[in-house]
C-alpha cells in the first residue's frame, strides 16, 4: 500500500470505530506511540498500543462520537485531526481535539505521535 492508501484506510477504519482492525492491518509490530503532553513513557510494540487503548477505554464512561479529518500527506508522514465528544468516569462531558502524526515505512505505520492540550491546561 502507498502512504496515501494507508492514510485513507486509517481514517476509514477509525471513522467506523474499527481501531483494532486498523492496528492489525496498518501498523508495524514494532511501532512506537508517543503521547506528547503526558508524563508517560512511549508505548513500544503493537501489543502495548492495544493495551494503551484498552486502558483509555476503561477510563471512559461514555463515548459520544468522533470526527476524523481527511489525512494530510507529506513524504513518509501523514497527519489527522481527531475531535472526540467524550465523558470520562467522574468527569463532565467534553469535546477534545488532538493532532496525530504518523510515519510510514515499508507499507506500515512505524510511529504515531499525539499532540493535544495537557489535561490540566483546559
Amino acid at each position: 500500500m502507498t502512504i496515501i492508501e494507508i492514510a485513507n484506510r486509517l481514517v476509514e477504519l477509525v471513522r467506523a470505530g474499527k481501531d483494532s482492525q486498523a492496528h492489525e492491518q496498518l501498523y508495524s509490530e514494532d511501532v512506537i506511540s508517543s503521547e506528547v503532553n503526558m508524563d508517560t513513557p512511549d508505548a513500544v510494540w503493537l501489543q502495548w498500543i492495544k493495551a494503551k487503548g484498552e486502558m483509555r477505554a476503561w477510563m471512559v464512561e461514555e463515548f459520544h462520537g468522533i470526527e476524523v479529518s481527511e489525512p494530510l500527506v507529506a513524504d513518509d508522514y501523514f497527519t489527522v485531526k481527531y475531535t472526540m465528544d467524550i465523558t470520562y468516569k467522574g468527569a463532565p462531558r467534553k469535546v477534545e481535539s488532538e493532532i496525530a502524526v504518523y510515519q510510514v515505512k515499508d507499507g506500515k505505520i512505524i510511529t504515531e505521535q499525539f499532540f493535544y492540550a495537557a489535561p490540566n491546561a483546559q
